[in-house]
């Protein structure tokens, strides 16, 4: 597991997976941190992936490299981060790891944060 935590803590874009009451899958890249065996995610207020989530937690992720082939599935739950000392832990992780939140910051309230709860993993590639 130690190749797999390695993995998903050194890359940082991830591709994630929702559905809403349509039940249409939506699938967008987006940049995440692994932290404490989770994901998270910055999204906005005015997404579909956001508004999918309020309707059905239910998310699928998939880190993956072309060469070496390799990657991680991850299925799992997740919870919307608004405020307090947790929000801003990962708010400060995200503004040191990425030039474009440090380009672009924000406010507490401004951008949710999305919290992956892994319930399975697929991992591909790994010896």
């Amino acid at each position: 597991m130690q190749k797999v935590d390695k993995f998903l803590y050194e890359h940082e874009l991830c591709r994630i997976a929702t559905s809403g009451k349509d039940c249409a899958p939506h699938v967008v890249p987006v940049s995440y941190i692994y932290y404490k065996k989770k994901i998270y995610i910055s999204t906005d207020y005015a997404t579909k992936k956001f508004k999918n989530i309020l309707d059905n937690p239910q998310v699928a992720v998939v880190v993956d490299d072309v060469n070496p082939q390799m990657g991680v599935l991850l299925q799992g739950k997740a919870r919307i981060i608004e405020r307090g000392d947790e929000w801003c832990e990962i708010y400060s992780m995200f503004f040191k790891k990425f030039e474009w939140a440090r380009k672009n910051p924000w406010k507490e309230g401004e951008a949710p944060f999305l919290e992956i709860s892994i319930d399975k993993m697929v991992k591909w590639g790994f010896s």
